[in-house]
């Protein structure tokens, strides 16, 4: 008997710690008279966490209120509530929606710079029991960077710039960073051509990041392995272009005998 008691009360226990969890209760929240009191408690309870209910009453905004401004920022609020649970795909399809909807409004350029960091939110991770996140795919990132610089080519002056062009900057360190990693990986194989090609297309693609010297010199290494000193002495001289004043110049000029 006690034994059974014991398992009802771990039962009840677990059932209710997953409820309070999830942030979910049952039956609908009272909602208030106006649009903007309910989006007001909508968004407190997105703050406590409370998906469900912040979804009811943000779902009751668009659905009682359709004409008011305040059903457009209902819209929003869905998107960022999918947004705060990590269902990135889905708060990505409503920000979309919303461009497409409302392409004039205030708040586009928030959805737009919002869709873009669902990407970014979807990085591969450097989480230490994991491999680094440059030898994993890069979609995410590749997707982050091309929706960044689309954004600033459509909004330079929005708030979220500056905020867009670190996460795009970022965006090209990785990339680079894991091409890097691709003409290493040939590089112990001696594939020379296939280092050369990887690194050329780091330079072109990705310029300025802070592997570009490395990349520079494996570049040079990779053109002597393949008996192409026109190629590796060109290769020098980027070095001075694109890195004037620096130990790294420094080096390619005496490397070049000049």
């Amino acid at each position: 008997m006690r034994s059974a008691v014991a398992f009802l009360t771990t039962v009840l226990l677990f059932t209710s710690g997953c409820a309070a969890l999830s942030g979910s209760q049952g039956g609908d929240p009272d909602y208030a008279v106006t649009a903007e009191e309910n989006l007001l408690l909508g968004s407190d309870a997105l703050e406590n966490k409370d998906f469900l209910k912040s979804q009811k009453y943000f779902e009751y905004v668009r659905a009682k209120f359709p004409y008011q401004e305040a059903a457009r920022e209902a819209e929003l609020r869905l998107a960022d509530l999918d947004f705060a649970r990590e269902a990135f795909p889905e708060a990505r399809d409503q920000y979309q929606s919303f461009i497409k909807l409302h392409p004039t409004h205030p708040k586009v350029d928030y959805a737009a710079f919002r869709s873009a960091l669902t990407h970014v939110e979807e990085y591969p991770s450097d989480f230490f029991a994991l491999p680094p996140s440059e030898e994993k795919d890069q979609a995410e990132i590749r997707a982050g960077l091309s929706t960044m610089e689309e954004f600033l080519r459509q909004y330079p002056d929005s708030q979220y710039a500056p905020e867009a062009k670190k996460h795009a900057d970022e965006a090209r360190k990785r990339l680079a960073e894991h091409e890097l990693y691709v003409a290493r990986f040939y590089t112990k194989r001696e594939r020379w051509k296939a280092v050369a090609q990887r690194l050329e297309g780091l330079l072109v693609k990705y310029p300025g990041t802070p592997v570009e010297e490395e990349a520079l010199f494996d570049l040079h290494a990779a053109y002597v392995k393949l008996n192409d000193p026109k190629r590796a002495e060109e290769t020098l001289r980027q070095v001075l272009r694109r890195l004037p004043g620096t130990p790294a110049a420094e080096k390619a000029q005496r490397m070049l005998g000049t």
